[in-house]
């Protein structure tokens, strides 16, 4: 009991400790998920099942021994750059042409289910007593906005509006909503290539390799050109996104990032001719920006779950719960009913519900990463990693903004 008591009420975990444990994490999430059926059949991500277990001992440490252990997770964030970089760097100005119509179907659905989300948050707030605008911190601000939205808007609730709790419900709900994202985009994508007998995909995966692809032969020159534009793509967002806040677009560096990263694609493609400008040269890198994005997204999804801090639902946990049933009810619901018809009733639909449960419940690396189990289990779908990430990276984060002013109102 004298050992227990001196333990610190908060451990810290420096960066590069964490980001290492991370590593182990992703492989033992691997190994798991290998192992188990049940996980390949239903497309859970790889990542989920590392993080989750740390989640659960990081609570269980807190309940049993009142000790918190915080990871400085620093790095994640440039490991979401280093993913939406190589999306778009893999962005063809043709294939972006073939998805204007999904965009702008998608962006439509998107902007509907935000104000469903928010009206049954608000609803159940009232239910609970509560101020009905509260409702809107368990809706389209922590699940659809995620963390960066949930903390840009907590002050104004607390300090305008006088909702104490807002933050705490706010990042509870993300936290939980979190955890559901990366477990139902599989079962949604399979559950629709059952029910209407779709076929999987072909060609290279945008993001990874095949489930079943026991090695990937790599060009040495090819990666180390893929590093290069991808620095390019991050210095090059470095730029463009304070150009969007000057604008009063408050949009994350990520999306600078995907941006940057199309230009530099497709303006190369069209000015340089003997270099970059050639397709063959652009082909050379396409698995090391695979793999490497692979790599970022997986390690970015361990370590944004492994920081999750369970007791921050103590005290709202009943009406978190209960918003998020029925958030995750509907959810699952227009996606199958609405989204899936909407978008094609095909295969690469079928890819965009996986993705689509991702971003109406954690957030835009979840939808990738949902995407991502998805295709290398059945295959290649070249339009979804092109709609997904503008839609849910670039025009939602607009819509969102523009639906909370109003609401709040």
């Amino acid at each position: 009991m004298e050992m227990f008591a001196a333990l610190p009420e908060t451990l810290n975990v420096p960066a590069f400790q964490s980001f290492t444990l991370a590593i182990l994490l992703f492989f033992i999430g691997q190994k798991v998920s290998q192992r188990s059926t049940l996980l390949r059949r239903y497309s859970i991500p790889e990542p989920v099942v590392g993080g989750f277990l740390c989640a659960c001992v990081v609570g269980a440490a807190y309940l049993a021994l009142g000790v918190r252990i915080a990871f400085d997770l620093d790095v994640r964030e440039m490991l979401l750059l280093y993913f939406f970089a190589a999306i778009g760097l893999k962005s063809d100005l043709r294939t972006l042409r073939d998805g204007g119509r999904p965009v702008l179907w998608l962006l439509g659905l998107a902007s509907v289910f935000i104000l469903l989300q928010n009206l049954l948050g608000m609803g159940v707030a009232g239910l609970f007593g509560l101020d009905p605008r509260a409702g809107l911190m368990t809706g389209s601000i922590s699940l659809t906005g995620g963390i960066g939205t949930t903390l840009a808007w907590g002050p104004e609730f607390v300090t305008r509006l006088g909702i104490s709790n807002a933050v705490e419900l706010g990042m509870a709900s993300n936290m939980v909503g979190l955890f559901v994202a990366c477990t139902i985009g599989g079962p949604v994508a399979s559950y629709l290539m059952r029910r209407h007998g779709l076929n999987g995909g072909v060609g290279t995966l945008d993001v990874g390799v095949k489930a079943e692809q026991a090695s990937v032969p790599l060009d040495y020159m090819g990666v180390l050109r893929a590093l290069l534009w991808l620095n390019l793509a991050l210095m090059l967002g470095e730029v463009i996104t304070p150009l969007f806040h000057q604008a009063g677009l408050q949009l994350p560096m990520f999306v600078g990032c995907l941006l940057s990263g199309m230009l530099l694609r497709n303006l190369l493609g069209r000015w340089m001719v003997g270099g970059p400008g050639n397709s063959q040269y652009w082909q050379g890198i396409r698995q090391g920006l695979a793999l490497i994005s692979d790599i970022c997204l997986g390690l970015f999804l361990t370590m944004a779950l492994m920081g999750v801090q369970l007791w921050m639902l103590n005290g709202v946990l009943g009406f978190v719960l209960s918003v998020l049933v029925l958030q995750v009810a509907l959810t699952v619901a227009f996606t199958l009913w609405v989204v899936f018809r909407c978008m094609g009733s095909d295969y690469e639909a079928a890819v965009i519900c996986a993705g689509f449960g991702g971003i109406a419940l954690g957030s835009t690396a979840t939808a990738m990463a949902n995407m991502t189990a998805v295709t290398q289990r059945h295959g290649a779908a070249h339009r979804a990693f092109i709609v997904m990430p503008l839609v849910c990276g670039f025009f939602i984060d607009i819509v969102n903004a523009l639906v909370i002013q109003w609401m709040l109102r």
